[in-house]
């Protein structure tokens, strides 16, 4: 985010969180922005006029009340309120952080019911088994599929086997991905999920499995480096032969044989 979104992001954290704890109920605030987010996302005329800079911030926050009054919660009509009354540089920081107020109540449910890490665990495990399934990814990627089938779908990879937050988030990943690829909907639940947990998640990918010492001594080595708590996700990928990747949000330390000989091919190439 720029400019002037930085602030209307934080003031609406601010809020978010005065409403959570008001209102402890996540589910219910989730299904009432998510439903929200929905309705803003598919009408590009009234994005336009929540998220337009030009306009009074409190002639959004009444429009948003005449839209949303009785069809979402006091609790979430207070907040979508404060929310679009903020003033936005661009369309879509407005629905970026709608979906992430939603998927943070979500998330705040499932730390409150101590399923947090298992939600974030089964997050992860579902996008890897996505992006190795090319034709599951292509059916839940597709723009030409019904939302609806493709929810069902999920329902049905995931009921009963995952935690409900799980369920629902992977659902509304496919329902409403907002342009972006499925991976990348992933990739923005589960950073949220790290820093609700006031962690940070180190995605590593090997060629074989690391045992248990193995994982210990790099998480050791990561919290030592970055301060604070760390998350392993562990990815097996034969293709990089040996040695090992590391990524922590932007930051890449890529060591694996398969990155050495490309630098060598390089090399070779350009003498």
């Amino acid at each position: 985010m720029r400019g002037s979104s930085r602030g209307a992001a934080r003031a609406s954290q601010e809020a978010f969180e005065a409403a959570l704890a008001a209102s402890p109920d996540g589910t219910t605030l989730a299904e009432d922005l998510f439903a929200v987010t929905g309705v803003v996302e598919g009408t590009a005329s009234l994005r336009r006029a929540l998220a337009d800079p030009s306009r009074e911030n409190d002639a959004k926050a009444g429009l948003a009340r005449s839209l949303f009054g009785g069809k979402v919660g006091d609790a979430a009509l207070d907040l979508v309120a404060v929310v679009v009354g903020q003033r936005w540089a661009a369309e879509r920081d407005l629905g970026d952080t709608l979906e992430s107020l939603a998927v943070q109540a979500l998330l705040a449910n499932a730390e409150g019911t101590g399923r947090i890490d298992r939600v974030e665990d089964e997050l992860f495990r579902f996008e890897r088994i996505v992006a190795g399934d090319p034709a599951l990814r292509d059916t839940l990627s597709s723009r030409n599929t019904d939302t609806d089938g493709k929810a069902g779908l999920v329902r049905s990879l995931l009921d009963g086997k995952t935690a409900p937050e799980t369920v629902r988030l992977a659902e509304q990943a496919v329902r409403v991905p907002r342009g972006r690829r499925l991976d990348r909907v992933m990739e923005a639940y589960l950073a949220l999920a790290s820093r609700r947990r006031d962690e940070l998640t180190a995605l590593v990918t090997v060629a074989a499995p690391l045992d248990e010492q193995q994982q210990a001594r790099l998480r050791s080595a990561l919290e030592a480096h970055y301060g604070k708590a760390v998350t392993l996700q562990v990815v097996q990928d034969p293709t990089v032969m040996g040695g090992i990747r590391v990524q922590v949000a932007d930051e890449v330390v890529d060591g694996t044989v398969l990155r050495r000989l490309d630098e060598a091919r390089r090399h070779i190439a350009g003498g």
